[in-house]
């Protein structure tokens, strides 16, 4: 058996040791996700080209990273809201920094590896926008995770993110229907620091890495002060087996997920996206009933185009397929799969926090990872407001979660 190695709480964080066990490969798990995803692979490429093909390979390395490290949007708004636990947010800097910085210089000078202009996330700020990620940040509490955690967790074995998912595509198809609506209330214009601003790429690229940077010294301001309890770490290893078996640092984690975002960029020309994928399917769904969408404002243009053709074609849709399937085969491959009864009171929360992130996604433009991290990166003020939005929303559920049965961390645990 490996001995596995476990990093000690570091920084000001109250200082404890965990032994923990890694559990054996799970062989025949990780051979059939591995020929599930090979299968996938053939039918992407063969229905839709090899831009698809590869940006179901990044689908599934995103999946992989996001189950080694366990990289939280969820649980860090969770842990900072509620003990003042800042490891995620700060692993959120990091990458923030990152696929900022590689943004900067994909979008200044057009980079593109197959042709297509790049174009970052940018949309308007008003009402919906601040409700809407509002709303998402309770519903991600509720439903214990945001988008890319909802799938993630699925395919590491969470059995609740099938209701979550199931709600989410629910809830954001009904936020199709009622967006003309909201695109009705008051806005201000989408607004670039690079380009509405005069500050160029360069300009904009110091003003947020400053942020990052004065955000980062703040944390460590609320650590020093609230002492509070660390992440609990994972089971790992040491050596090459640690890339396949062990845990992956945040920060580490962070960087890779910067990485694949800006090279999703460069693919296909727009930064990486989960739940227009939900509104898709849920549009589909209920055309293959009869009901008729494509008359809905949402499904005009190019929306409404993917209507008509194989999911397949779909770049948002093949990118979330490989995200479950790469935290699958890497679930099997620690060990870790083990799909889990879950009690009648989560089965709600994960109802209701599925249905107000799939509505709430609708109206802010967007999730954590389209809004949030894609908003941030590609220097728009939307994404900025998201954050500060879906945090306050985190406030507020802490409040509702014990309704449901669930747990909210304490300055008194061991962990958090």
């Amino acid at each position: 058996m490996e001995q596995p190695i476990v990093t000690e709480k570091r920084f000001n964080f109250k200082p404890t040791t965990v032994i923990s066990e890694l559990s054996p490969v799970q062989k025949p798990l990780m051979a059939l996700g591995i020929l599930v995803a090979f299968i996938l692979f053939i039918a992407i490429t063969a229905a839709a080209g090899w831009v698809q093909g590869v940006l179901y390979i990044i689908g599934l390395a995103l999946g992989a990273t996001l189950l080694h490290a366990r990289f939280g949007f969820t649980s860090a708004f969770r842990r900072l809201a509620s003990v003042g636990n800042v490891q995620g947010l700060q692993a959120h800097m990091v990458m923030l920094a990152f696929a900022t910085t590689l943004f900067a210089i994909i979008l200044s000078t057009g980079f593109s590896f197959t042709g297509v202009t790049p174009a970052g996330y940018v949309s308007p700020v008003g009402i919906s926008v601040i409700f809407g990620s509002f709303m998402f940040g309770i519903g991600m509490q509720l439903g214990n995770g945001c988008a890319s955690g909802t799938l993630y967790n699925l395919g590491g074995g969470a059995s609740s993110m099938i209701l979550t998912l199931i709600a989410f595509i629910i809830g954001s198809t009904v936020g199709a229907y009622h967006l003309p609506f909201w695109t009705e209330t008051p806005s201000l214009p989408p607004i670039s620091l690079a380009e509405s601003t005069g500050l160029g790429f360069f300009g904009a690229w110091v003003v947020q890495m400053a942020l990052f940077a004065l955000i980062y010294l703040v944390t460590v301001k609320i650590a020093k002060r609230k002492n509070p309890p660390a992440m609990k770490p994972l089971p790992t290893t040491n050596g090459w087996k640690k890339i396949f078996r062990g845990s992956w640092p945040l920060f580490a984690a962070g960087i890779i997920l910067a990485i694949l975002n800006a090279l999703t960029l460069t693919v296909r020309g727009q930064p990486w996206g989960i739940t227009s994928a939900f509104a898709l399917w849920g549009g589909k769904a209920l055309q293959a009933i009869g009901v008729d969408v494509s008359s809905w404002g949402y499904f005009a243009g190019a929306n409404g185009e993917a209507l008509t053709q194989t999911v397949l074609a779909d770049s948002t849709s093949v990118m979330n397929f490989g995200i479950i399937l790469g935290a699958f085969i890497a679930a099997a491959a620690q060990g870790n799969f083990r799909p889990r009864r879950f009690k009648p009171g989560i089965a709600g929360a994960a109802i209701v926090g599925g249905l107000l992130m799939g509505y709430g996604s609708r109206l802010a433009f967007g999730c954590n990872i389209g809004a949030y991290f894609g908003g941030i990166a590609s220097f728009s003020l939307h994404g900025w407001v998201w954050g500060i939005m879906a945090l306050l929303g985190t406030g507020l559920a802490l409040f509702i979660r014990p309704l449901f049965g669930m747990k909210n961390p304490n300055k008194s645990d061991q962990f958090c």
